[in-house]
């Protein structure tokens, strides 16, 4: 009783800092589902099975906590040398005058803001659907929070092969910013998206992206978390995937005091495909949990899961991840992988790997370690005459390079791992002062 009373006021307490958002149609009607499946269970606790690792109670807390701004003034942004759609939101608003025109042959791009006050509109079978179904058989608060507050998004519909990709931009300003924006990606069959998402977006900034990708469809997600480094964030993706589709996501964090990005994917169609990859590196007060539920539910299906995440002074990392293989999905072949490379005795990589399988015909295997770098190798680098930290940077990079390469685009990958090693370089440089 002391636990659902301690959600009920973290709840009540929220909800009085927040502004029900204006709404009229398909979207009043989503935004109440969700109030009322966020009233039923209330906020996390830190006492909850999926919270144990993580302390929500800067996420529960009526206000955002302060974040200042991270000027970076030694790189490019990321994504600069692409041809892309520019999708810009300021604190959580859209800037108009800093995007690109939303036209692009074979996908139709929509604002949230401005499309649900219509009365009917193809996002209505979307929006909070999948989020609903994925509050089972574990609770999402803060999914639901989102589908009752979101005040904006994109409403994204591909009918074809895009020619390039959409890029969201999430630009953070105010030191006390707290934004909620939802997103919904429709693919019909056959058609082709790549999605690029960058920015620390605000102070506190909570997210979801309910994808539905027919037959035969492909959808490409590559997001950047960082710069700032105080800045907290809890995000969601949800996605279904018809017969033969293919997903492939992967999330690279550098810095943040409180990350936590969330999955749940249900593989619904025989032969679909889901890839899913992180790569995280961190330094302090920085904490990073990877919360992943991926459901095989058809037959002949795939799914990789692969996280990596290098911690020090202090950093903690977190993996939850879990394979569901229902009875009806025999031929599964199902891949999970979480490690940690702790820098110093300090880190923490916490860990909970779960395998729930129903069927008997599946090839499936996890898998999760933690370790300190290799010294033989390290010695044996040093010994060809590569000083130290520039040794040690060879082999972290080596460590992550199996959750970059899960990005199919190589010109993206070889900026990543390019950022990679320009974000080890200046903390080897800090560490060396």
């Amino acid at each position: 009783m002391a636990l659902v009373k301690a959600r009920e006021d973290a709840l009540a307490a929220r909800l009085l800092a927040l502004a029900a958002p204006d709404a009229a149609g398909w979207l009043a009607t989503a935004r109440a589902g969700a109030l009322a499946r966020l009233q039923a269970m209330g906020l996390p606790a830190r006492r909850d099975e999926y919270w144990r690792y993580t302390d929500p109670a800067v996420l529960n807390a009526p206000d955002a906590p302060v974040a200042a701004r991270f000027e970076a003034r030694d790189e490019s942004a990321p994504f600069d040398g692409m041809d892309r759609l520019r999708i810009v939101f300021v604190d959580g608003v859209f800037d108009a005058d800093a995007s690109d025109d939303l036209t692009l042959a074979g996908v139709r791009i929509e604002r949230l803001a401005t499309s649900g006050t219509a009365d009917i509109h193809w996002a209505q079978s979307l929006y909070g659907v999948l989020e609903s179904n994925g509050q089972m058989p574990v609770a999402r608060p803060f999914a639901a929070l989102n589908s009752a507050f979101a005040t904006d998004g994109v409403l994204v519909h591909v009918t074809g092969k895009t020619a390039k990709p959409i890029s969201l931009i999430y630009v953070h300003e105010s030191d006390t910013s707290d934004a909620i924006l939802h997103h919904c990606i429709k693919l019909d069959p056959g058609a082709e998206l790549t999605l690029l998402e960058n920015g620390p977006a605000a102070a506190r900034f909570c997210k979801v992206m309910e994808v539905d990708v027919a037959e035969g469809a492909s959808f490409h997600h590559v997001r950047l978390q960082g710069r700032d480094h105080a800045r907290h964030a809890v995000t969601h993706l949800f996605a279904r995937l018809a017969a033969r589709a293919e997903l492939r996501s992967f999330t690279l964090t550098a810095n943040g005091r409180l990350t936590r990005n969330e999955a749940v994917i249900d593989l619904a169609g025989a032969e679909s495909r889901a890839h899913l990859a992180g790569a995280a590196v961190g330094d302090g007060d920085f904490h990073h949990d990877d919360t992943v539920f991926v459901t095989h539910a058809a037959q002949a299906c795939e799914s990789r899961q692969v996280f990596k995440k290098v911690l020090m002074n202090g950093a903690v990392g977190v993996f939850q991840g879990k394979i569901l293989v229902k009875q009806s999905a025999q031929k599964t072949d199902g891949y999970q992988i979480s490690q940690s490379l702790l820098l110093d005795e300090d880190s923490q990589f916490l860990a909970k790997p779960e395998l729930e399988i129903y069927a008997d015909d599946v090839k499936c295997s996890h898998g999760s370690t933690s370790g300190a770098i290799d010294e033989t190798a390290l010695f044996y680098l040093q010994s060809r005459g590569v000083p130290r930290a520039a040794a040690q940077g060879l082999l972290v990079l080596a460590f992550l390079a199996e959750a970059i390469q899960e990005i199919a685009d190589d010109t993206i990958a070889d900026d990543i791992r390019d950022r990679l090693e320009r974000w080890l370089n200046r903390h080897a440089a800090k560490a060396g002062k």
